[in-house]
């Protein structure tokens, strides 16, 4: 071959200045794009062979990648289908611009170097990032070729001529600059391909091995040894995502997650993804054991093209209720320079999304059914999904509807459907609403749980984070349904009934009564009023209205109105005027009304957790001063 000069085709002098510039940050990409390119060369000969296209000898097919620290240089080799010299002309010079205008505009959208990467077809020219200078050495498989040696300085310019290569495949060879040197060292290969390459489906070799066998003896009698070269493969080119689920057992599944997750509880189960239509997608996904809900670390599922490791940020593929999961996800749609904006934008990766909601639902629905006794057992780990799924994904609630538990403070699970048959004929209210009682504390709210179920009312636990959320939900999307905090009202009126109770005080009485809470209370966020209950009923409690509680709770979450913040909680304070205490506190002197009130009120406080510091200290001095 005759060595030719040339121009490589971009038609702009700052391509490369512009990789490494922009690019720096990301520079170990370089090594994912180089070996990739040797991955695709590799399955293209492979490819040819199946097809009866090649006959020869595939012989060893291992990609290998060596540092020389003396000659600064690292190389990536394999034994696929190389190219000619026209070949490379063809996919190496002409990188697809057709000016540096559209190019320079282009690039201002870009928001990292995956993007800049895989939108211009840099892949290859990612060496540049590192590298003063790189060469390829080549021998296409096609019968006849000759090799061929292509040889860049980093400019525009180029040089081809007749390589140096005998055997079939492709050498690239890249001359390390001063702060790239970092790549000569085995540990820092070794995690880059830990990362990226750990489950390509070639065989990867980093640098050589050797062991020592057997090699006769010498001429006294004694056994001699060599030194041999092994491989040293690093990546598994068979993981059980591309594999199907029933060569598979559940200690495959297992091993294959303490692998990926060395330090965590073995999971609750697993998912097996499995599409070729309307887009491909293979995969794992497991349902971690969540010890306190949302602090299970986010992006653990890895996302990956064709076994090639793209990233850990799922965001856009991934229902986002779904992001506590773990495992991966192997998807060729999805390119492997992929950026946030082609996720948003792509039908593929919206059908992906949909596809992921509905096999979660899918299963959990059969691990319902299958065994239930077992999936109220996992309730406290998958309910943190459902509940999340429910809020966000409205097609997911309608399959959730049926496996949904509602949990209450004996520790029962009911589904939707089975706890409104359950409570349906205590709970219903004057205006035929169904009214649904919850404890978000079962000990500070304990003297209220007990006053209802004196009632015949049930109480659920609804202690999440998401709790809060989640009943606004069901609310919403289940027919004459009310959530009520047990403690956000008295007793005989969490739920009305058109059942009046007689009054055993005058209206005088009750004003006067009012009157002296008030004096001994000084608060004016305490809302105090006289109601008529039960006589067996508190004589005081302290509440705070459920939408009021609420818009609180959300605000602590993010979800509520952002001026609540600025406003003071307020609380109803009712006294029961059919108590016999409170005609006793009438009765009474006047200096020790008032003293009987503020006991009795700091009880009620006592009840909701909120009697404290100096108050809880002369409270503690009053009661010691009656019983001494």
């Amino acid at each position: 071959m005759t060595p030719e000069k040339g121009t490589i085709s971009i038609n702009t002098e700052n391509i490369f200045p512009i990789i490494k510039k922009f690019l720096y940050s990301d520079t170990e990409i370089f090594l994912r794009e180089l070996v990739s390119n040797a991955v695709d060369a590799t399955q293209k000969l492979n490819r040819l062979v199946s097809l009866g296209h090649f006959k020869g000898e595939t012989g060893n097919l291992n990609i290998r990648i060596s540092a020389d620290k003396d000659a600064k240089t690292l190389t990536i080799s394999d034994a696929g289908i190389g190219m000619t010299a026209e070949e490379i002309k063809k996919y190496i010079n002409q990188i697809a611009f057709s000016g540096a205008t559209e190019f320079m505009e282009k690039f201002k959208e870009a928001k990292d170097a995956n993007e800049i990467i895989g939108r211009f077809g840099l892949g290859f020219y990612s060496a540049f990032m590192v590298a003063d200078k790189v060469e390829i050495q080549t021998l296409s498989y096609e019968e006849g070729a000759e090799p061929a040696h292509w040889t860049c300085d980093g400019s525009t310019s180029f040089e081809i001529a007749t390589g140096s290569r005998t055997t079939r495949g492709t050498d690239v060879t890249l001359y390390l600059n001063a702060d790239s040197e970092e790549y000569l060292e085995q540990h820092r290969l070794q995690e880059i391909l830990d990362k990226y390459a750990k489950f390509l489906p070639v065989p990867v070799q980093l640098g050589t091995k050797t062991e020592t066998e057997p090699d006769g003896t010498d001429e006294e009698g004694k056994p001699k040894y060599k030194e041999v070269e092994i491989d040293n493969i690093i990546n598994k080119t068979q993981p059980i995502w591309i594999k199907a689920p029933g060569d598979l057992t559940d200690e495959d599944y297992l091993s294959f997650y303490r692998e990926l997750y060395p330090y965590s509880e073995d999971p609750l189960f697993w998912i097996h993804l499995n599409v070729d239509y309307p887009f491909n997608l293979t995969g794992v996904l497991y349902f971690p054991k969540l010890k306190k809900e949302f602090e299970v670390p986010k992006n653990k599922i890895k996302l990956f093209s064709r076994q090639v490791f793209i990233t850990d940020e799922v965001k856009d593929i991934v229902p986002e209720f779904l992001l506590l999961l773990h495992g991966v996800i192997d998807s060729p749609d999805i390119p492997l320079n992929v950026s946030r904006s082609f996720l948003q934008a792509d039908s593929n990766v919206k059908k992906i999304n949909s596809y992921i909601s509905r096999k979660v639902a899918d299963k959990l629905s059969e691990l319902f059914k299958k065994d239930r006794k077992a999936y109220e057992e996992k309730w406290m780990d998958i309910g943190v999904f459902v509940k999340y799924g429910s809020l966000t994904d409205d097609k997911f609630f309608e399959k959730a509807k049926e496996f949904i538990l509602l949990t209450n403070t004996q520790k029962e699970s009911w589904t939707l459907e089975e706890y409104k048959a359950k409570v349906k004929d205590f709970q219903t209210g004057k205006d035929d609403q169904l009214v649904y009682l919850y404890t978000a504390n079962p000990e500070t709210q304990d003297s209220f749980i007990r006053a209802a179920a004196k009632k015949n009312y049930d109480v659920l636990l609804m202690d999440s984070p998401l709790d809060t959320h989640f009943i606004h939900t069901l609310e919403m999307k289940l027919e004459k349904i009310a959530f009520k905090r047990v403690d956000a009202d008295s007793p005989d009126k969490l739920i009305e009934k058109d059942e009046p109770i007689a009054a055993a005080l005058s209206d005088e009485q009750q004003q006067q009564l009012k009157s002296i809470f008030e004096k001994a209370i000084g608060n004016p966020t305490m809302k105090v009023e006289t109601e008529n209950l039960q006589s067996d009923s508190m004589p005081v409690s302290i509440t705070m209205e459920e939408w009021m509680r609420r818009m609180k709770d959300m605000s602590k979450l993010g979800g509520g109105m952002n001026f609540y913040g600025g406003m003071p909680d307020t609380y109803k304070v009712s006294l029961n005027s059919n108590h016999p205490l409170m005609e006793k506190i009438l009765q009474a002197g006047e200096g020790h009304q008032t003293e009987m009130a503020k006991q009795v009120y700091d009880l009620a406080l006592l009840a909701q957790g909120m009697l404290k510091g100096a108050d809880l200290s002369a409270f503690v001095e009053r009661t010691m001063k009656h019983v001494s």
